[in-house]
């Protein structure tokens, strides 16, 4: 994160809340996901979500049901499942952006196709798909997260977190975050715009001045690091509701889809993107287990001190057990060379798919609660079991120290 001509580099990070519509696509997809491994853990879900307007949830996809078990793709009630989420978020009206409660609810949902089953069934369970999939960890907070994705996720937590509270009334589910911070020679120094967009009731259409006030105290002020705010001027770095009104937002005012914020929900831009999506699949998919697994790699191998900064780097073919490819990178920051580092990880990590659904645990039905606010660095959330840091020791170990 530094220029060979020792100039400041500014790196943005963005998010948003679960009310963005997006965001309520991955959630639907991915309550599909844990109802059914709640039934069977064993069950292959791949559910798509689209949401074209206030008044209507299109679900779609292909669902791989055990031998044995009881039940049948259509035994599950998916408008409940619907409106279980558009409830949760804060969806129950058209006018507010989504009529979670009476809207139309098309399910298209049908089998896995038998050619994909073959090859995701059976003791060596193969590559769900084929892809690159990366993880990545650095020192630049206590999660082991890049700053900007970290303090944009933390943003939208609070600015949903005070729109349930009412502590700043008249707020509605859709919103945005944006952070942008000055890193000097690899760290980040300074936090120079910080930018929320939140819907909003029409009481605020004209007091936007006020809006603005109310979100930097009970919002920004609150979450983010007065270390990074230094010289922050909240008059002209701090930008809320840029077009100057939020009033109309949710798939009323823009359709949603599953799996459009893959950036969101990784590492904000700061490590690359295979472009597999991870709502809506089950663990069979390596776009999600092995992108979880790879965080898991690089967040031991900063955890262990190996690295100050580590991107791991993996790739499948559909059916195949062992990845294709598998490399480490540390940017210069690592503690031993990286011929030993890599040696260390293939001695300490098992990457075919059985062996990581196993080892972190993810035929679960744990999914729900990271349809938003990132997949990662979320160490509060039950189920994360790619946060640990359980390897660091093995992996010092193996690597000689």
């Amino acid at each position: 994160m530094s220029r060979q001509n020792g100039a400041d580099v500014f790196w943005t990070a963005e998010s948003v809340t679960e009310g963005h519509p997006d965001k309520v696509a991955d959630a639907i997809s991915d309550a599909i996901v844990d109802e059914f491994l709640s039934r069977h853990p064993y069950t292959r879900v791949a559910a798509e979500t689209f949401l074209p307007s206030a008044f209507m949830a299109v679900v779609g996809g292909e669902i791989g049901i055990p031998e044995g078990a009881h039940f049948k793709v259509e035994d599950v009630n998916y408008t409940a499942l619907v409106r279980e989420q558009a409830r949760r978020i804060g969806y129950t009206d058209a006018e507010v952006g989504f009529d979670g409660e009476h809207c139309i609810v098309s399910c298209n949902l049908k089998g896995q196709s038998v050619n994909i089953a073959q090859g995701v069934t059976g003791k060596e369970q193969g590559a769900g798909d084929q892809g690159m999939m990366f993880g990545y960890a650095c020192r630049e907070t206590e999660e082991l997260m890049p700053a900007p994705i970290t303090y944009a996720q933390k943003l939208v937590r609070e600015l949903a977190a005070v729109r349930r509270s009412g502590a700043v009334p008249d707020l509605r589910p859709d919103g945005k975050s944006q952070v942008t911070f000055r890193y000097k020679q690899g760290c980040p120094t300074q936090m120079t715009k910080v930018v929320i967009a939140t819907q909003h009731a029409p009481v605020w259409n004209d007091k936007q001045g006020k809006l603005k006030d109310a979100l930097r105290d009970a919002v920004a002020a609150k979450v983010l690091p007065g270390q990074y705010l230094n010289g922050f001027d909240w008059n002209t770095q701090f930008i809320v509701n840029g077009t100057g009104v939020f009033e109309i937002g949710g798939p009323r005012g823009d359709s949603g889809l599953t799996g459009r914020k893959i950036i969101v929900d990784s590492y904000g831009g700061m490590a690359p993107h295979g472009g597999g999506a991870f709502s809506g699949k089950d663990p069979t998919k390596v776009d999600r287990s092995a992108n979880y697994y790879a965080r898991y790699v690089a967040k031991n191998i900063v955890a262990a001190g190996l690295a100050e900064r580590c991107q791991v780097r993996v790739a499948y073919a559909i059916g195949q057990a062992q990845p294709i490819g598998l490399d480490v990178e540390t940017f210069d920051t690592q503690a031993v060379a990286r011929d030993t580092l890599l040696d260390a990880v293939k001695q300490v990590f098992d990457f075919r798919p059985a062996s990581m659904v196993a080892e972190l645990n993810l035929r679960r039905p744990i999914y729900k609660p990271f349809s938003a606010y990132g997949h990662f660095g979320r160490t509060e959330a039950e189920g994360a079991t790619w946060e640990s840091v359980a390897k660091a020791q093995d992996l010092r170990r193996a690597a000689g120290l």
